[in-house]
């Protein structure tokens, strides 16, 4: 009889908690954040998914953080010098204070915000952990999104790093400023000769592709 009696209590208080609306469970990570893809993504257009990036631009690691913005997170030392893990949380604090307003990839791959979003809860190191970005080597990781935007002389975007710090795959030494001038024309040439393309100078969806699957400039 006791135990029929504790069963039936445990049911009630059940049936009270879900009333309530309680959780009887507390998810490790939110589920609302981004997903791991979604930095992925954020993280090739940004910086090649490259953590230890400083190309004297002013912007510095896998987000490409400037020093106002990575202090104002609580950043300490610069972007580029953090361990990944460190560059994952402030990522995810400053999403979580600003959305994906900081970053122009996120505009350019149209990431869509969430429900923590500016929500302006301070995440904990365990809940960024779920990011987990790792360093790969200069020039390679798969082919970033086709930013949509055909480049030309003196151009400065985002996504023209990318490219740029892919072509020194094959020894074109950029540093990777985003602008496109004479090296960078001199690259586009190169490739679009090698792999059959018109020889415009435009930076387009060919030419973008074959940076990544087509056959290296002679």
């Amino acid at each position: 009889m006791i135990q029929n009696r504790r069963r039936a209590t445990a049911r009630v208080l059940l049936l009270v908690f879900a009333a309530m609306g309680l959780q009887l469970t507390v998810p490790a990570i939110a589920a609302a954040d981004p997903t791991p893809a979604t930095w992925a993504k954020l993280r090739m257009c940004e910086s090649s998914d490259r953590y230890t990036t400083n190309t004297g631009n002013g912007y510095y690691g896998a987000y490409q953080f400037d020093l106002p913005t990575w202090r104002s997170v609580g950043g300490q030392g610069r972007p580029d010098q953090a361990a990944p893990a460190e560059q994952d949380y402030r990522a995810l604090y400053l999403y979580r204070m600003r959305g994906w307003q900081p970053w122009q990839c996120a505009g350019m791959l149209k990431l869509a915000a969430d429900a923590d979003a500016r929500s302006k809860r301070i995440p904990t190191y365990a809940e960024s952990a779920y990011i987990g970005g790792t360093p790969t080597p200069p020039g390679s990781g798969a082919k970033p999104p086709w930013p949509g935007v055909v480049y030309s002389y003196g151009d400065c975007a985002a996504p023209l790093k990318a490219f740029q710090l892919r072509m020194n795959a094959f020894g074109y030494g950029f540093t990777g400023t985003g602008c496109y001038y004479d090296k960078t024309r001199t690259a586009v040439l190169d490739l679009q000769r090698a792999n059959g393309i018109k020889d415009s100078g435009l930076l387009g969806p060919k030419t973008w592709d074959a940076a990544w699957n087509g056959k290296p400039p002679r």
